[in-house]
């Protein structure tokens, strides 16, 4: 494996959304050449570990404060190490990696992210949906239920609900019923299709099909209660018909690069 230019003494790594070879090239590099990794061990595959190097000193986050992942990055820093901070998905999509960055920008020490595959987008892989068909959806929100941590009051679940567009909804699956009030209060009717995706791209994935009114009972069904991504929206109707075709590849369309057919 080529050495990377390392210019930081931190890195924050995107692991993707289960699969340990759905971690980005750059990510997988970052892993092996770190002297340090800490990994979000109650949502990172600890098959990803096996890209670290042998004599590689590993932290589960799982145990450890905010403080606690701070002194073990601030010794890294002065004894000359590097860090991994090896979070589940991309990193900026609740990685709570903002609170990290401004306490190592008040310590000095320097660092990086590397992105990393989002569950939204390996649930569309397995389930072989596209989030943004012409004249169905052409947005996709990302958002959760406020639980033990507070959401906006402007970005309830009603008011995303009320554009009836494409949704993933993270962190939700403990509070189904509730989540389907809201979704039906919003503006999604009934009958809108939806669906839970336990564990995407993991060996142990499971996905269901249902009503945004049946979310709760069909997690209830198959034992999900946790490490679940629901979505919501037309575009997950198992017979797709209506749709726009792309205009992109449309014979009578002309682009940059291709005259239109008379």
């Amino acid at each position: 494996m080529d050495k990377m230019q390392n210019t930081a003494q931190v890195y924050f790594v995107g692991a993707g959304p289960g699969a340990a070879d759905l971690i980005t090239v750059r990510g997988m590099k970052l892993i092996g050449q770190a002297d340090i990794v800490i990994y979000a061990g109650s949502l990172v595959n600890p098959a990803l570990l096996d890209y670290a190097h042998e004599g590689a000193e590993i932290h589960n986050s799982a145990h450890m404060t905010l403080e606690q992942v701070l002194d073990v990055m601030k010794d890294a820093a002065a004894a000359g190490k590097t860090v991994c901070r090896l979070h589940t998905g991309d990193p900026s999509l609740y990685g709570a990696v903002r609170e990290q960055m401004d306490a190592l920008d008040e310590m000095g020490i320097t660092y990086e992210s590397c992105p990393g595959v989002t569950a939204a987008f390996g649930a569309a892989a397995s389930m072989d949906i596209e989030y943004t068909l012409p004249g169905i959806s052409q947005s996709l929100i990302f958002t959760r239920m406020a639980g033990r941590t507070d959401v906006p009051e402007k970005e309830s679940i009603e008011s995303w609900a009320a554009h009836r567009a494409s949704m993933a909804i993270y962190l939700s699956t403990g509070m189904l019923e509730e989540l389907s009030r809201r979704l039906i209060a919003g503006g999604y009717e009934a009958d809108t299709p939806a669906a839970i995706i336990y564990k995407a791209t993991w060996p142990e994935e499971e996905f269901y099909y249902c009503r945004v009114d049946e979310l709760a009972a069909t997690a209830a069904a198959h034992g999900i209660t946790k490490t679940a991504l629901v979505l919501v929206g037309d575009v997950l109707a198992k017979s797709m018909a209506g749709y726009g075709k792309s205009k992109l590849y449309d014979k009578t369309f002309s682009t940059e690069f291709r005259a239109a057919e008379e």
